[in-house]
């Protein structure tokens, strides 16, 4: 073989054994219930039933929720909104609302399919008007692709994020989590929230 297709053979390898590890790896979001933590790896009941063990590590980011009020979305805020069509062809009606803290503006910004519950969406965006109807409170939202009007209705959770520590997974807690799975199936905590206060994630 010559000296060519030795290195032709050499980065085949090298790139090949590269993407095989970005494919081994797969994002995957988790809501349940905290069953038991070690201080390494999070036990979960999921919302279907299944027995999962999470490792945490230094990166894991964990941050709990907290209540807000629908007064506390302003003009100019960056936010999230889970939503459904309730009507084929319908306006977009929000399942929750969740204020990021302006550090984080612009995070997963845009309209995305979502699996909170079967046809719901995600929109990650800025908030350009506030319009009070008999409906609930609309929002037009903006973002790099477009925009969006959702409908808020007045029994519609509106939460925030705290940041937390290790402390903040105790048995009993109501989760979301954002783990990476790997090839093997286990699973890496990337980001997870806490309820507080009782509180379920309802993102």
């Amino acid at each position: 073989m010559n000296k060519a297709c030795s290195l032709l053979l050499v980065s085949a390898i090298v790139f090949g054994s590269v993407e095989a590890q970005a494919q081994s790896a797969l994002s995957v979001r988790v809501r349940g219930t905290i069953t038991g933590f070690d201080g390494h790896e999070l036990q979960v009941k999921s919302r279907d039933d299944k027995k999962l063990h999470i490792d945490i590590t230094d990166a894991t980011k964990i941050k709990t929720v907290v209540a807000h009020k629908l007064s506390d979305i302003k003009q100019g805020s960056f936010v999230g909104v889970t939503a459904i069509r309730k009507v084929m062809h319908g306006p977009l009606v929000a399942r929750e609302v969740h204020i990021f803290p302006e550090a984080q503006r612009g995070v997963g910004e845009g309209h995305y399919a979502w699996d909170l519950e079967p046809g719901s969406t995600m929109t990650n965006a800025n908030v350009d008007a506030i319009v009070h109807t008999k409906a609930g409170t609309e929002l037009t939202l903006s973002y790099k692709e477009g925009r969006r009007k959702i409908i808020v209705p007045r029994d519609v959770p509106i939460v925030s994020f705290r940041p937390a520590d290790k402390s903040a997974l105790r048995k009993g807690m109501q989760i979301f989590c954002i783990a990476q799975e790997s090839a093997n199936g286990s699973l890496k905590a990337k980001h997870i929230s806490v309820g507080k206060n009782g509180m379920k994630p309802p993102m």
